[in-house]
């Protein structure tokens, strides 16, 4: 083969090399898009759950047919909004271009399985609402009859006692005594059919001391209210146990929604990882081919001395550009992957470039030479990385979280470093950092390692000081950006607390310098 098919051929392979990390870009943005909505869905799959777990325990407690009715209509609402939740998974059984390369992550085995079960308990859910409406409907009926019987049976009793204590014979008080005892203990306490039983019974002796026409209407009206309170006791019995049953379905899907997600960051963070490796390689492909590419140069085209070494000095030349082109796309896509975590809490690309810039300038200040404070400013947008992996539901809300909300939200610094962390490139490494420790406090009080005072890096330590001046002045979607006065105090007041004493020191001396930087980057609307 001669030179000039080498030379073809060589840069056909470097632009098929190109094409595919360039796809691979693409395939991992889109990716990390796809499980977010795998997540959210999975979320809302368990919200919907609650919601009509809630429902059926308040529909036991309905005191008319039209609120049950009420609550029957909320709860078909309920299961149609599952549904619709559901064939979001359906609608991504479709093959897409990204299917060509990576599965759908709710295909895992794992996924798949956990989906299933909470697919099956929906169902279980449904037939238990379904159950508990009958049994209310009952009940309410019975409930109605009772309200009807109840003063009859009320009014018979009185009446009898009246009687008795006219007639002053203490073994008929003795007797009817009795009769009412059980009255209480059948209607308000046991309100089962032993109870009932012992109640006729007493009825029965009584009568056969006072044998009265009143007697029989009693026991008639005694047997038919003793049945409807034992028939809603046998009722109310059978709701508990399907609540208990539902109560406990519900909960057992918390458990497999929290499984499906550590599963999702387990494979996120792999394909990542994978992602890097790729990419590595194929860059050593590319200066491989180019080595290769320079040897049968060299060693077929006969120039001079001086013509080889111009075509070596060229061809050093290409290399030390590409490697440079190499490097600045590396940057690039550190700084997209970082203004993407930023993005989907609603903040905007100049965040990450703000905090970059006071980050490299608080590094020089510091006494970081100009290599390592460049590298930390390439490195700081990936501070939040770990966002990616959090619900919008969570992110994105306005207004303060609670304790399980803050809880995950805080973890969102140990993922974005379990991303990062098995990188051996020095921006990589860097940035991990920086994810990792950039909300640790100088006083120990940050997370997630409560580290203190200089055990955090300094890179954490600058970048956590430059995102909180930045997004104290921000406006977010919980808060207004604060003004600058409020922000100063703040800063002085947590001086040796949350931030390093010397940084806050460098900040106020050069305070100049920082606003400056903040009126070029200025967010535009």
């Amino acid at each position: 083969m001669n030179i000039k098919k080498v030379v073809k051929f060589s840069f056909i392979i470097m632009a098929f090399i190109i094409l595919v990390i360039t796809l691979i870009n693409t395939v991992v943005i889109y990716q990390i898009k796809e499980n977010n909505q795998t997540k959210q869905a999975i979320n809302d799959l368990v919200s919907m759950q609650e919601k009509m777990n809630e429902l059926l325990k308040d529909t036991t407690l309905v005191t008319s047919l039209d609120e049950l009715e009420s609550k029957k209509a909320s709860f078909i609402k309920y299961e149609l909004e599952f549904e619709e939740i559901e064939k979001i998974f359906s609608l991504r059984d479709e093959n897409d271009f990204v299917d060509f390369f990576i599965s759908d992550i709710h295909k895992d085995k794992i996924i798949s399985s956990k989906l299933n079960l909470l697919y099956e308990s929906e169902k279980q859910i449904e037939e238990a609402f379904d159950t508990i409406y009958e049994l209310e409907k009952e009940k309410i009926n019975l409930k109605n009859q009772f309200d009807i019987d109840y003063p009859i049976e009320n009014d018979i009793r009185k009446s009898l006692d009246l009687k008795i204590q006219e007639l002053k014979d203490y073994e008929l008080y003795r007797l009817f005594s009795d009769v009412k005892y059980y009255s209480k203990e059948t209607l308000y306490q046991y309100r089962n059919q032993i109870t009932l039983d012992k109640w006729l019974k007493k009825i029965e002796l009584f009568k056969e001391k006072y044998n009265h026409q009143e007697i029989d209407e009693y026991k008639q009206i005694v047997t038919k209210v003793g049945n409807q309170v034992v028939l809603l006791k046998n009722i109310e019995d059978k709701e508990d146990d399907l609540r208990s049953k539902i109560y406990n379905v519900v909960n057992q899907n918390k458990i497999y929604s929290s499984e499906i997600e550590k599963k999702i960051v387990e494979l996120s963070t792999n394909f990542i990882n994978l992602t890097y490796f790729a990419i590595l390689l194929l860059v050593v492909l590319i200066i491989l081919f180019i080595t290769i590419l320079g040897y049968k140069v060299y060693k077929n085209v006969g120039l001079s001395v001086d013509e080889i070494e111009t075509k070596v000095q060229e061809g050093l030349e290409e290399i030390k550009n590409l490697n440079q082109e190499i490097e600045k796309t590396q940057k690039e896509v550190v700084f997209t992957m970082g203004a993407i975590g930023e993005s989907r809490s609603k903040e905007t690309g100049n965040h990450v470039k703000r905090v970059a810039e006071y980050s490299k300038l608080l590094a020089l200040y510091y006494g970081l030479d100009e290599k390592e404070a460049e590298m930390l400013k390439q490195a700081s947008p990936m501070h939040d990385i770990g966002k990616v992996a959090i619900s919008d539901a969570i992110l994105n809300k306005p207004g303060r979280f609670d304790e399980n909300e803050r809880e995950i939200m805080n973890t969102h610094a140990a993922l974005g470093y379990e991303m990062l962390k098995h990188s051996n490139r020095p921006l990589l490494k860097t940035a991990a950092i920086v994810a990792n420790e950039h909300h640790e406090k100088w006083d120990g009080s940050g997370y997630p390692k409560g580290l203190r005072g200089e055990n955090i890096h300094i890179y954490g330590r600058i970048t956590a000081l430059a995102d909180v001046f930045d997004a104290l002045g921000s406006d977010r979607v919980y808060k207004a950006a604060w003004n600058d006065e409020k922000i100063f105090n703040l800063f002085k007041e947590e001086r040796a607390k949350h931030f390093d004493p010397k940084l806050i020191d460098i900040f106020f001396e050069h305070l100049d310098e920082f606003l400056k930087i903040r009126e070029t980057f200025k967010d535009k609307f």
